[in-house]
């Protein structure tokens, strides 16, 4: 029996994989990086301590890790109060869920990112627990943001049904016992290998339901 859910942010709630990859490649050649194709793929799931840590070492930027990281964020916060890029049916999604189950949020996003993200959507209210990468050892594939989403929320992660679309926290949200439905990114699709492991693939976040929740990890459990 699933006893709660959890949301992945960048890529379910929001359609944001690609203004992080533009937000860096800029500061990147703005800072006389050496950003490359992989690069985008490469820091997906990662923290921002993670991150921020390429971009210094992999990239080249000469700032440290933690200036990187703030010049980073301050650029999504303005983009975001500016238009928030939400996926098709995000609020209504969480609303259908939050009915069912008590919410979190497991995202590799800063703090301060997710609050301002679900404030702007108006559904901070909605929302049990949320955590942030930053916050935890390891970021994706590793399961620690989907345990301590489950801790704070009180939960046995294998009680735990959680919606993710890139390849990196399909694993996380598995290596951490969850039952985890994938809706994947359009942009920066999961390898097959991770689709495997999910155990529904959804079209969309339509089809993200209390129903089709319980039915899938009825089968999986």
């Amino acid at each position: 029996m699933i006893e709660a859910f959890v949301f992945d942010l960048d890529g379910v709630l929001l359609d944001s994989e690609q203004v992080w990859d533009e937000a860096r490649e800029q500061l990147a050649n703005e800072r006389g990086g050496r950003w490359h194709p992989n690069a985008q793929r490469d820091m997906m799931g990662m923290s921002s301590t993670e991150w921020s840590r390429y971009m210094h070492d992999a990239i080249g930027l000469p700032e440290p890790p933690e200036e990187i990281n703030r010049e980073v964020v301050e650029r999504l916060v303005a983009i975001y109060r500016e238009h928030l890029p939400v996926i098709p049916g995000a609020r209504e999604a969480v609303e259908r869920l939050a009915a069912r189950w008590p919410l979190g949020v497991a995202s590799s996003s800063n703090r301060e990112l997710i609050e301002l993200v679900l404030e702007l959507l108006g559904v901070s209210a909605l929302f049990a627990a949320t955590v942030s990468s930053e916050e935890v050892d390891r970021g994706k594939p590793a399961p620690d943001v989907y345990l301590e989403a489950a801790r704070r929320l009180g939960v046995d992660p294998a009680r735990a049904a959680a919606v993710e679309d890139s390849h990196n926290g399909i694993l996380a949200a598995k290596a951490a016992g969850m039952c985890v439905l994938a809706i994947p990114n359009a942009h920066f699709p999961p390898e097959p290998d991770a689709l495997e492991r999910a155990d529904a693939v959804l079209g969309s976040l339509a089809e993200l339901t209390p129903e089709t929740v319980e039915a899938t990890c009825r089968r999986s459990g």
